[in-house]
């Protein structure tokens, strides 16, 4: 250190730092290569069959620009939409996530500048009484000579990607969850519109059965089992109106608004179901939010290895101070009355008890934890996406096979009706008709809602049409 007013000195003592510390930067070795992540397990096709590609560019602008629903062509669910990013909650906290992860970024990229600091001060004192004034200025850094804060602020970097990737993880599946609860209750109300049909029909029978019995031709019993299915039918639509309210008030929570102030009037369904092609495996790493957090966690912890490996490295220190005092504010703009001083010092912790080794033990450990959370997120991607390639294929030719069961089993109640009218069947074969006709209708509808579902959960097994903005995964090979 060295202080002084003149400033032919300072000049030289300041040379004179500037080239230790240059010698000191000239042999300055670099940190070790970090270690690179690992290839994540893709295959190179799907092992279930996946549409080629789009055949509408309408569709695919809309995934492209992550309007998924609108696939759909509901105009009721397109409205429904935007208010998940006014209100959604769980959207809300990641979104404060985001803002929380980059201010600790900034915090991390201010600490490779320089501090600086001023002090003014006045006193008096004595008898009779005098003043004195002080000034002082003062600046200090640490010079990254090991790149300790480079590798903290990658890191940071790292954690205000994957909390990005983690909003949009947190948007789409609140957008996934609107979905599935709005077609859930457009069956609701499909279904209870049959049921509607349906009763009416059993009305009519058990009008029909009821005249039989007081004409003396049929038995009390067949009169007890049209009104057991009448009312049967009708408590399963007080149900399906208890689950229609559930959707509804689900639906209003998504959206961030208190069930009792929300609505949603019965509309016909839209049954339209979507077909989303399939992209290639290795091109879901930066599609899933899920899957692009969980590599960027990987990134952060290896930045984190290289603030682990400068701390067995020594840390330099500079300041520099500039003040003075005298008897008076103005007096103190006098060169003379100020001193200046410059410091250097060089740090190098020679015993710390193992806590530095163990340090760095962590951050590799921590890497490799992440890099297996990665590779686990991404399997659990891959199999997501077989999981709903197979079920919308199953689903559409379950449905198939379910239309022409209830087209059937229409035809056999109207025969067994008419039988019965005859005096040819008894009763409880018109019963056990009647069922069969209205489980097969309400299959067809429930086959409808669960293919509509699935394209859903497929959508968000692909991502929702999202794609990380800061490029290719560090790996990507076979298992």
């Amino acid at each position: 250190m060295g202080e002084g007013g003149d400033g032919g000195r300072l000049d030289k003592a300041a040379a004179s730092y500037a080239l230790a510390l240059a010698i000191l930067l000239a042999a300055c070795t670099p940190l070790p290569a970090e270690e690179p992540a690992p290839a994540a397990p893709v295959s190179t096709s799907w092992k279930s069959a996946a549409l080629p590609g789009w055949t509408s560019t309408a569709d695919h602008q809309a995934w492209q620009e992550g309007r998924w629903w609108q696939l759909f062509g509901d105009a009721t669910l397109d409205g429904l939409m935007p208010g998940v990013d006014i209100g959604n909650q769980n959207l809300a906290q990641a979104l404060a996530n985001v803002a929380q992860a980059e201010a600790l970024l900034r915090q991390a990229q201010a600490q490779r500048l320089p501090t600086l600091g001023a002090q003014l001060g006045t006193q008096r004192s004595g008898e009779p009484a005098r003043g004195t004034a002080t000034l002082g200025l003062s600046a200090s850094w640490a010079p990254d000579l090991w790149g300790s804060l480079e590798a903290a602020v990658r890191a940071q970097g790292a954690n205000v990607q994957a909390s990005r990737a983690q909003l949009a993880a947190a948007r789409l599946a609140a957008q996934g969850s609107l979905a599935q609860a709005y077609f859930a209750l457009r069956e609701a109300d499909a279904e209870a519109d049959l049921l509607t049909d349906i009763i009416a029909a059993y009305e009519r029978a058990a009008t029909i059965t009821g005249n039989r019995y007081r004409a003396g031709i049929a038995a009390h019993t067949d009169l007890l089992q049209a009104q057991a299915t009448l009312e049967s039918a009708r408590a399963s639509r007080v149900a399906l109106r208890a689950s229609r309210a559930r959707y509804e008030h689900a639906i209003a929570l998504l959206l961030g608004r208190p069930p009792a102030q929300f609505s949603l009037a019965p509309a016909p369904w839209t049954m339209a179901v979507p077909e989303v092609p399939a992209v290639l495996p290795s091109e879901l790493l930066l599609r899933r939010p899920d899957v692009a957090a969980a590599e960027r966690a990987v990134a952060a912890a290896n930045a984190r290895i290289g603030v682990a490996r400068a701390a067995w490295f020594p840390s330099l220190n500079l300041n520099a101070g500039l003040g003075g005092a005298a008897a008076s504010l103005s007096a103190l703009a006098s060169a003379p009355a100020l001193t200046w001083s410059l410091g250097a010092a060089l740090a190098q912790t020679l015993f710390d008890g193992g806590a530095r080794s163990a340090a760095l033990d962590q951050a590799l450990a921590t890497h490799q934890a992440a890099t297996a959370g990665w590779r686990q997120t991404a399997l659990t991607a891959f199999g997501q996406v077989e999981d709903q390639l197979t079920a919308t294929a199953a689903l559409a030719e379950q449905q198939a096979h379910t239309r022409a069961a209830a087209e059937a089993a229409a035809g056999a109640e109207q025969r067994t009706m008419n039988s019965y009218q005859a005096g040819v069947s008894a009763y409880s074969a018109v019963i056990t008709a009647q069922a069969a006709a209205l489980n097969a209708r309400r299959s067809v509808l429930q086959l409808q809602l669960q293919r509509q579902q699935a394209v859903v959960a497929l959508v968000q097994a692909l991502g929702g049409g999202w794609v990380a903005p800061w490029g290719q995964p560090p790996g990507v090979g076979n298992p």
